[in-house]
């Protein structure tokens, strides 16, 4: 009798019940039979079988069946970024429909639509997808009905007018030029310094969304005060991060790594990461003090991460992938480069930065970038990456609980060895 028929046969045997009730540690997604829906000594046959199916008879099926389960994870994702960017349209609507044709203010309202349609969309929506993603983990899946995953859907898009806000401000104070691809929106003939007047309409729609649809929820509060909140603190972030880099006025001395640390922390991580989580939490009933804190340790951390990364690829990155031409250098940024360069830099080298950081001219850009190819900061960077992967996965281990590993774990993968 062939090996793998007899183990069949003798399947029972091979794996007793209990064995079967942590089967998603062991395979995740993958399906087979459960003892939780069914009786034991049935369960105990059937996972023998399968399991001797797998190293015997049809490692074919195996592995098409983890590709399967990916290609469903994927299409999934697939299906949660599509709903989340249809509902944009909605999210104008409510927005805009109203006033297009105010006697008074149908022009400002028209003008508005604009700044909507060019500035909110065209990024990864990595932000406010995390809001729908995060929602779908904690809550039941019977009380995900059509008007709370809206809900869902539409804090998603706050968390992205949030951003919008920010990076038009930004792309004025920083003097950028493009932006997702495309030219900033000052740029822009018509627009100029107008622009500033757009990103405070865009931070107010934000508000005006959570009234229209979550006024009525017990979370309404902890939400408002969520996003005020994340506001200020990025605002704080951004004014270190001025006054620490003055245009004109190049102080390498004040390039720390505390200060940046700082910077990172109230400018990015908050808003990118923190937010968007809590959000989720609030919206699943979650407002316990030791929970947001666990989760912030792990999702502060998270966000130094990616504004490293982010740091990396504004002079390492490839603009037609990143959707941007990098000027941290130009605008004299401390930027997670320019301290590790620091660290290391000899007085000739020190004295390089000091004659062409912080300037518009080409050639000096250039010199500042041959400065850390010589020094092999982007490998001093890809060791950082792996470093901080490791210790995000130390994090998550020791913090998550009570929510599931899931919601950090994918959002740590999702910026792993990213390209923009």
């Amino acid at each position: 009798m062939p090996l793998s028929r007899l183990l069949r046969s003798a399947g029972v045997f091979l794996l007793p019940a209990p064995c079967w009730a942590p089967r998603e540690r062991w395979l995740g997604s993958l399906q087979r039979p459960s003892l939780a829906y069914g009786c034991p000594v049935l369960g105990a046959w059937h996972s023998a079988r399968w399991w001797c199916q797998v190293w015997t008879e049809q490692p074919r099926v195996f592995c098409s069946s983890l590709r399967m389960n990916g290609n469903q994870k994927l299409d999934a994702c697939n299906q949660e970024r599509q709903d989340f960017i249809q509902h944009f349209s909605q999210i104008v609507k409510v927005l805009t429909e109203d006033g297009l044709g105010h006697p008074e203010t149908g022009d400002a309202i028209t003008r508005l639509k604009e700044v909507l349609e060019y500035n909110a969309v065209g990024g990864k929506y990595n932000r406010g997808l995390t809001v729908l993603q995060a929602y779908r983990e904690l809550v039941e899946p019977r009380k995900q009905d059509a008007e709370s995953l809206q809900r869902a859907l539409t804090v998603g898009w706050c968390v992205e007018l949030l951003q919008a806000f920010f990076l038009v401000s930004d792309d004025i104070m920083d003097s950028s030029l493009t932006r997702r691809g495309q030219i900033c929106w000052y740029q822009k003939p018509g627009i100029g310094l107008d622009a500033i007047n757009d990103a405070m309409l865009l931070e107010a729609c934000i508000y005006r969304l959570l009234k229209f649809y979550c006024r009525e929820q017990p979370y309404y509060l902890n939400l408002l005060e969520l996003f005020l909140q994340s506001s200020y603190q990025t605002e704080i972030g951004q004014t270190l991060d001025l006054i620490t880099a003055p245009q004109g006025h190049v102080d390498l001395d004040r390039y720390t790594e505390k200060r940046y640390k700082s910077i990172v922390k109230y400018k990015t991580a908050f808003y990118s990461f923190y937010l968007p989580v809590a959000a989720a939490m609030y919206m699943a009933g979650i407002d316990g003090e030791k929970e947001h804190a666990n989760a912030k340790k792990i999702l502060l951390e998270m966000g130094e991460f990616f504004q490293i990364q982010d740091d990396y690829l504004d002079l390492f990155g490839d603009s037609s992938v990143t959707g941007k031409v990098g000027t941290d250098i130009q605008d004299n940024k401390c930027s997670w480069l320019v301290v590790q360069c620091l660290k290391v830099a000899t007085p000739q080298q020190r004295q390089i930065l000091e004659d062409n950081y912080g300037q518009k001219d080409p050639d000096k850009v250039a010199q500042v970038k041959a400065l850390y190819e010589a020094l092999d900061l982007p490998a001093v960077f890809l060791k950082y990456e792996e470093d901080s992967y490791s210790r995000l996965k130390s994090l998550i281990e020791q913090y998550s609980a009570p929510l599931p590993q899931a919601i950090f774990l994918e959002l740590a993968k999702k910026i792993y060895k990213r390209k923009k």
